[in-house]
This record gives structure tokens, sequence and C-alpha cells, in this order.
């Protein structure tokens, strides 16, 4: 997977734009600097490379996104490690979560964890009862990502979420006044709400004293 890794960094560096890095970095408030290369492209770059340099496994995938992720020196090298594990051949892998954790906790940022959701929610469709043991540990962490994590990881998963691991992660962070938290049930729920209105409106009423006006107010968007 060395040619991977190596294809994706020179393709990035190719790429970069000084104009644009300085603005990227003070938005995502990021203390690792940024090449100048937007996300989109980003992805475009890395499934290009990937097609040139087919991983041979999930196994050889997993290594050449840990090396792109744990040997970042931009930003943009983390994108590229996540747009990895979005490959058709690492969609719902059970044996990709631990990946996921350690890109989660050791990115700590909004943008990271946001993306790595929709490879949770993906493995929750192909491997429900493994994936949700270990989602309701991260509802149980001391850890604000994985936490996050527990929370939206069902957002593209419509009339197939599980209700009830929602509503653990849900209420296990309805009293935390982390803003990330906060949003992040509001999110939830008002996606959730696209398929299934009436369920919402009950589990925030049934909640009013307990959910934070953000979440609240956030759920209910496009319910009122």
């Amino acid at each position: 997977m060395d040619q991977l890794v190596s294809t994706v960094r020179a393709q990035l560096r190719e790429q970069a734009d000084s104009a644009l890095a300085p603005g990227q970095q003070t938005y995502m408030k990021s203390a690792m600097p940024f090449l100048g290369v937007r996300v989109p492209q980003v992805r475009r770059l890395t499934l290009a490379a990937a097609r040139s340099h087919p991983p041979a496994d999930v196994e050889a995938l997993e290594r050449a996104a840990r090396a792109l992720w744990d040997e970042a020196q931009y930003r943009e090298e983390r994108y590229a490690a996540t747009a990895l594990t979005g490959l058709p051949m690492a969609r719902g892998r059970l044996e990709l979560m631990d990946l996921h954790e350690h890109m989660a906790v050791t990115g700590a940022w909004w943008d990271h964890v946001d993306d790595i959701s929709h490879r949770i929610g993906a493995t929750l469709a192909a491997h429900p009862e493994e994936t949700a043991r270990i989602v309701r540990r991260w509802i149980a962490s001391d850890d604000l990502w994985l936490r996050r994590l527990s929370i939206i990881c069902q957002l593209d998963r419509g009339a197939d979420t599980d209700r009830a691991l929602l509503t653990e992660a849900v209420d296990a962070a309805a009293s935390s006044d982390e803003f990330f938290l906060r949003k992040a049930i509001g999110w939830a729920l008002r996606q959730h709400a696209r398929v299934d209105p009436d369920w919402v409106r009950a589990f925030v009423g049934e909640r009013e004293d307990a959910l934070s006006p953000l979440s609240q107010r956030e759920a209910l968007k496009h319910l009122r």
C-alpha cells in the first residue's frame, strides 16, 4: 500500500493552494496545518488513487488509511484516510470499527467525527447486533467525540433507524452542557423526523424538561 499512500500524498501536494490553506486552518481551529485542498477534491483524488493502486483486501486498505491518518502532516491527509474507508470494499466492515474509533478519538473534532458517522451507520446496517454493542460502549464513554458519534451514527438509516439505540444515546447525553452533544441530539432527531415525525414529536414532548432548548429547537425545526 506504499504506492497508494505516496500517490495520495503527492496528489494532495500538487493540488495545494497556499492562499486557501490559512483560512481553512482558522475556520477549523486546527493545530494541524492545511495544504489548501477542498474536501470534495480530496475525496476525488483519493478515489482516483485507489483505482490506480487498488488495495488487495480490507487489511491492506486499513494499513493505508492508518498510515495516512497517523503520519499526517496536513489535515487533508486525514480526510483522505477517511475517504479510503468509504470505498465499496470497506463499507459495512465490522473489522474496521477499531479504526473508526481510533480516528474519532485522535481526530477529536466535528469534521472528522461527522464524516466517520456515515461509516458507522453502514456497519450498523450490515452487523446490527455487534455494532450496536460497540455504540453502546461509546454512549457510556467519557470521550466527547465517541459520545457524539453514538448520537449521529444513524443519520443515513431512515426508517431502519434503531430507535432504542438512538433513545439510549440521546438520553445519556441530554443533561450535558456540551454544545457538540446538544447539537448532535437535535440533528439526529431532526433527521429521523423526516421518516417518523410523530415519534420525534412525542419523544421531544416527553423530554421537554430534559432536553436543552437547542436540542429541542433543532429536533422540531421542520415540524412546526
